[in-house]
């Protein structure tokens, strides 16, 4: 779901470029030490999957996992995501400079979205009481919709802002494109948290948000 240079309008992406600074610095005073090895981890998956393109139509596809991240980062997944998109526009060109801002927030966003929308349903209960299988399945598998149903709406959100009706047939291909990758993401959302919860429970205990 990266947008290309020349899409955006400037003050569209002057605009984007001041919210995502904000999300990153927001980031940066959240991030825990102990939160250090599982953001290198989650920022590492995030880079290759939204490296690997899938051509459809005149565009292409890739996984995100942005609200994977979301959920077991909250706003530290602005800066990991940062640092992951630069080296993709400086290595490989995908997006681009100019456009980094407005890619971030698209696919930060949503991430901090989930992270306040589904961690509850990650957490113990008041009693000590795991959380049940269904319930993780359920969160994971939110972290998918939030994720990348949040990115489809503010990308074509930014895209109807900079160019109106011009982009119209762009965003409805946006959206149609992506809705297997929602399906994929939402999948190996529920397979992860479900495995975290058995092999690594730690790092679904709460983080400062």
């Amino acid at each position: 779901m990266h947008l290309a240079e020349g899409v955006l309008s400037a003050p569209v992406l002057i605009g984007a470029a001041v919210l995502a600074a904000a999300g990153v610095a927001t980031g940066v005073r959240r991030l825990a030490e102990a939160q250090l090895p599982l953001a290198a981890l989650l920022g590492a998956a995030f880079f290759v999957a939204s490296t690997i393109h899938v051509p459809v139509g005149v565009g292409s596809v890739h996984l995100i996992l942005n609200g994977l991240a979301g959920l077991l980062l909250g706003w530290a997944a602005f800066p990991v995501f940062f640092v992951a998109l630069l080296l993709q526009a400086a290595l490989f060109s995908f997006g681009g400079f100019a456009v980094l801002g407005a890619n971030l927030l698209i696919m930060a966003a949503p991430a901090v979205a989930a992270h306040y929308m589904l961690r509850c349903m990650v957490r113990a209960s008041a009693e000590g009481k795991p959380p049940s299988r269904q319930r993780l399945l359920a969160a994971g598998a939110g972290c998918g919709l939030v994720g990348i149903g949040g990115a489809i709406l503010l990308a074509s959100l930014l895209l109807a802002v900079a160019g109106g009706r011009t982009f119209a047939d762009l965003i409805v291909l946006l959206a149609v494109a992506h809705l297997p990758v929602l399906a994929v993401d939402a999948t190996i959302g529920a397979l992860a948290v479900s495995l975290l919860a058995r092999m690594m429970p730690r790092a679904l205990l709460p983080v400062q948000a």
